[in-house]
């Protein structure tokens, strides 16, 4: 067999698990979602129960990190483009410690903080674009191997969420500060806002890594 169908079979095995470690991140986005709608509802059970399976993604994804280390180290000099996808997988498990990072602080917000600054439905927004970009991600990782030029033109369209979400990300920040009296409330309720923007950028980044993944195919 040419060393080109194994780097070619290297890489495909590689993107296989890259494919696992974005599902679960999904996952965890649409644990993440629900968290709002617990809170507002004061669901103490639905929160804690939400925490937990986040938390126990984000565990699998570290899991999977791992594996995909081991491989890509195993074939060694196979692939070309070997930092590009040790990178991509380190990105996307950064992604999932946002995911852990922002529904912790956001369990302990308290409901009337966000009722009074009528910051609740922006947060929702918010994370429903970011799992949105997960989504995206998502697609783009099942269509490397088949259909790269749709990967491409997918990872478009997580640019368009990400600027979605810095937008919205600014105005809640100013209502937050404008609204939001108590110093405690107001640096969780900011450190959410902050964590969803910085969450999308490590999603755009993984875009960009899918990109150069999907044109070495």
């Amino acid at each position: 067999m040419y060393s080109g169908e194994l780097e070619v079979q290297a890489k495909r095995k590689a993107i296989a698990v890259l494919q696992d470690e974005i599902n679960r991140i999904l996952n965890a986005a649409r644990e993440l979602a629900l968290l709002p709608d617990l809170l507002m509802k004061k669901d103490k059970a639905g929160v804690k129960a939400a925490n937990e399976q986040i938390s126990s993604i984000e565990e699998e994804v570290e899991n999977l990190r791992r594996k995909i280390t081991r491989e890509v180290a195993d074939v060694g000099g196979l692939i070309m483009n070997r930092e590009n996808l040790l990178n991509t997988a380190y990105t996307m498990d950064e992604i999932a410690g946002y995911i852990t990072g922002i529904a912790f602080k956001l369990s302990n917000i308290k409901p009337t903080t966000l009722k009074n600054a009528k910051l609740d439905g922006d947060v929702s927004v918010l994370i429903e674009l970011v799992v949105d970009e997960v989504y995206k991600l998502n697609e783009i990782v099942r269509g490397l191997n088949t259909n790269a030029a749709n990967a491409i033109e997918l990872a478009q369209e997580t640019q368009k969420i990400e600027r979605e979400i810095d937008k919205k990300y600014r105005m809640a920040i100013v209502k937050a500060l404008d609204e939001i009296t108590n110093i405690k409330e107001l640096m969780l309720v900011k450190d959410v806002i902050q964590g969803i923007e910085e969450m999308s950028d490590k999603c755009q980044q993984v875009s960009d890594s899918f990109i150069l993944l999907a044109l070495s195919l």
